[in-house]
């Protein structure tokens, strides 16, 4: 592989690459504000400039300029090296490139700071990006300086509501057009520009429009400092008291790689941001997968419940052994939910058929829903394709409606709530009336609402557990929150369930389900570590 030397580091890079994405596969950080490496490159910010060294024998593109002589007082002619934006500027073999070692460069990106901030206003103590904003860490970085105008700044718009998502500030706008380009070249929608010139720059949207759709959380995501927020994060928390985990969104079967930012002190979940996965979602996320965060909360069976009325755990699961006394085995019906993790089904396909040796196998889950070409499965749970692996003779939903009510299946247990087919509000899933129904699940729906039994497990965002996205591809969301309720893993709720009916579950231990999967498709490298975690 051709490389370049980067402040004489050895920097290998891939036909087509500029400086500065090489750079940033290595994980070298070239200061920027346009960049991105989703986007097309516009390098209007000027922040990411380098110097090339010349090759021997070549002579160096020069500028010529004036200089103040602090002893004179006076301006003299000198030259200096021409800088080049590394966002545009082609990687090519034997480059020398100096960055953080010239002093050209740390004096042109000061420059760029101190232009960028001459309007800037300074509210940091109400800005939501305060605590992640570029301009705050490069002023660190290559600034602090005091503000030598005087001059009274230019003043914008504050607080214009774009559409129902989105909310800008044109006097923090540092004019990177990366929310312009993310709705023309991801988004498909070129609803964003820019109108005016200089100073009087700022971002404006379409006559006639809004700034609606699909992704237009990720105008904010993309947005390196604060002049565009979410309605829904906007003054809701600091980031320095918020905690991030590697999770997997859970809206669909693409199974985008998130960050889950909560915040411990109230065991409660914020917000969701992309993480990048150039192979799942590339650094991007739609608007209804970001707010599946909420799920962490809302919708939630956190108590256990026998026919309707919440009961301990203790008697739900006496309630359990009373409802399966003496059932033949042909009379159980096993319901996976395609909304639970691997462990979770592998722990109830385990029950079923090792323990109670059952062969009526069946699949639950949300029913299908909007897709696109960008992001957005139709299929909106996120881990068919783990059911697929496991048990892929599982008979739909209406098959076990249909054999409950020919009387085949007398007995249900099931994992999750949701079904994929029309439940009536009032007589809810009529196939089922006469069944006796055992449902572990983390979120209320149909299931939940027939069950003599629920028993609460976590959601994902309260375990360490493994889906399978649509590509096949085995991803380990990692535990953020801690339990609520009474819930507990489904897995672990299953061996309890095992043990009340008598048998002697196997598994005891996260670790120990996760040897049995190990044999599996391998693991998602850029999600979570190449093998499985024992917890």
């Amino acid at each position: 592989m051709p490389t370049f030397k980067l402040d004489g580091k050895p920097i290998p890079f891939e036909p087509g690459d500029t400086i500065i994405k090489a750079a940033w596969r290595q994980g070298i950080e070239i200061p920027h504000y346009c960049w991105h490496p989703g986007l097309s490159s516009p390098a209007n910010c000027r922040m990411c400039l380098v110097e090339i060294a010349p090759k021997p024998g070549t002579r160096p593109p020069m500028l010529d300029i004036l200089e103040l002589d602090a002893k004179t007082g006076e301006y003299r002619p000198v030259q200096k090296p021409k800088l080049q934006p590394s966002c545009y500027t082609p990687a090519a073999e034997g480059m020398e490139i100096l960055s953080d070692s010239s002093a050209h460069v740390v004096r042109a990106r000061r420059d760029v700071q101190e232009f960028l901030l001459l309007n800037h206003p300074v509210d940091c103590p109400i800005c939501d990006q305060s605590g992640e904003c570029k301009l705050q860490d490069y002023w660190l970085e290559h600034g602090k300086y005091q503000k030598r105008m005087r001059d009274e700044p230019v003043h914008k718009p504050k607080g214009v509501v774009f559409g129902p998502t989105i909310v800008y500030d044109a006097e923090r706008c540092v004019m990177c057009t990366r929310c312009v380009r993310f709705m023309a070249e991801v988004a498909k929608d070129p609803v964003l520009d820019m109108r005016e010139r200089g100073n009087l720059n700022e971002i404006v949207v379409s006559p006639g429009r809004e700034l609606d759709g699909h992704y237009t959380f990720m105008t904010e995501h993309v947005c390196p400092v604060g002049a565009l927020t979410t309605q829904d994060f906007r003054f809701k928390a600091r980031v320095w008291f918020l905690r991030t985990a590697a999770a997997v969104c859970q809206g669909c079967a693409t199974g985008c790689n998130a960050h889950l930012d909560y915040d411990p002190r109230y065991n409660k979940a914020y917000r969701y941001r992309p993480r990048d996965n150039e192979r799942v979602n590339k650094f991007w996320m739609c608007d209804e997968g970001m707010l599946t965060y909420k799920r962490a909360h809302e919708g939630r069976e956190l108590e256990a419940k026998v026919r309707g009325v919440k009961s301990s755990t203790a008697k739900a699961l006496e309630e359990v052994k009373s409802l399966f006394t003496g059932v033949p085995k042909e009379g159980i019906g096993i319901v996976l939910s395609a909304e639970h993790s691997l462990e979770d089904n592998w722990a109830l396909l385990e029950l079923a058929r090792v323990l109670i040796e059952t062969s009526n196998v069946y699949l639950t889950g949300q029913p299908e829903g909007y897709e696109d070409t960008i992001l957005i499965h139709r299929d909106k749970n996120s881990n068919t394709k783990g059911i697929a692996q496991l048990a892929p003779g599982a008979k739909p939903m209406q098959a076990l409606l249909d054999d409950a009510t020919a009387g085949r299946v007398t007995h249900v247990l099931a994992l999750g709530g949701a079904v994929p087919l029309e439940a009536d509000a009032t007589s809810g899933l009529p196939g089922l009336a006469s069944a006796k129904v055992v449902t572990i699940a983390s979120h209320a729906g149909p299931l939940t609402a027939v069950a003599a039994v629920v028993l609460p497990a976590t959601s994902w965002a309260e375990q360490s557990a493994t889906y399978v996205n649509a590509k096949g591809m085995r991803q380990v969301s990692e535990k953020a929150l801690e339990p609520q309720g009474a819930s507990k893993p489904g897995w672990r709720q299953v061996s309890d369930v095992a043990s009340a009916l008598g048998y002697e579950a196997q598994w005891t231990k996260l670790r120990q389900i996760r040897a049995q999967l190990i044999g599996g498709a391998a693991i998602e490298a850029s999600a979570t570590p190449a093998t499985l975690p024992a917890e």
